[in-house]
């Protein structure tokens, strides 16, 4: 059986001291969806990197680190023509098996698995929705052992757009038999707020892993994963 359970959603804010602020009413939720990079493992380094080198090996393109944070959030497919590469195909292999160099740089973040644990422990349902191929979470995300957590798990291959348009969680609704209304999603940067917003979902900012928060208009941010954890009321 899946119980219902409480979250105190954007209706409620931290406080300076972490406490929670009541600023509304409270919200049955029945599914917590979660990003991965940036929310569930750190892949900045990798990602950028990989790309990085891959542009100044393969296209004879040199890019400073910060000129290349964009694509964190987007799928490949969608970032590699800004850099005027027509064979988006070929490149993106090229980027995943650059992106294996890097791999020692991915982490999990501290707090997500006892967090997820804790969760799974109270019986509530999650799910993944994110900018990944199936290739790269099998390359990049799986040997960490978290797959197992999520019910499901929507990747780019499962839709035709992808964030920040709503096609990717619209679809995890359908999927996982949610309405929007009790779905909070978590991110870490303006194209999973977006993607949130247009699918009428509640989205909470993952500050463990945002780089530049104060450009995410998120109104409920969490500071450590263990504060979904304290949003809950059985």
């Amino acid at each position: 059986m899946v119980f219902e359970f409480l979250i105190i959603s954007k209706l409620f804010e931290y406080s300076a001291n972490s406490e929670l602020i009541n600023r509304g009413r409270e919200i049955i939720y029945k599914s917590i969806v979660f990003d991965i990079d940036g929310t569930l493992i750190d892949t900045e380094k990798a990602v950028i990197g990989s790309l990085q080198k891959m542009l100044k090996v393969d296209y004879g393109q040199e890019y400073k680190i910060e000129e290349l944070s964009f694509v964190l959030g987007i799928p490949g497919a969608r970032a590699l023509p800004y850099f005027g590469i027509e064979d988006v195909e070929t490149a993106d292999i090229l980027w995943g098996k650059y992106m294996q160099e890097f791999l020692d740089t991915v982490s999990v973040f501290d707090g997500i698995l006892d967090t997820l644990k804790s969760l799974r422990a109270l019986n509530i349902p999650m799910g993944l929705v994110t900018s990944k191929t199936k290739r790269e979470i099998d390359n990049d995300f799986s040997k960490f052992g978290l797959n197992d957590f999520f019910l499901h798990i929507i990747c780019a291959d499962d839709t035709v757009k992808h964030k920040p348009n709503p096609e990717p969680l619209l679809k995890y609704l359908k999927v996982s038999q949610t309405e929007a209304k009790e779905a909070i999603y978590i991110g870490d940067t303006n194209y999973d707020l977006e993607c949130a917003r247009d699918a009428r979902i509640d989205f909470a900012l993952a500050l463990w892993g945002c780089q530049k928060p104060e450009e995410v208009n998120a109104f409920l941010n969490l500071s450590h994963p263990k504060e979904i954890i304290k949003l809950i009321e059985i």
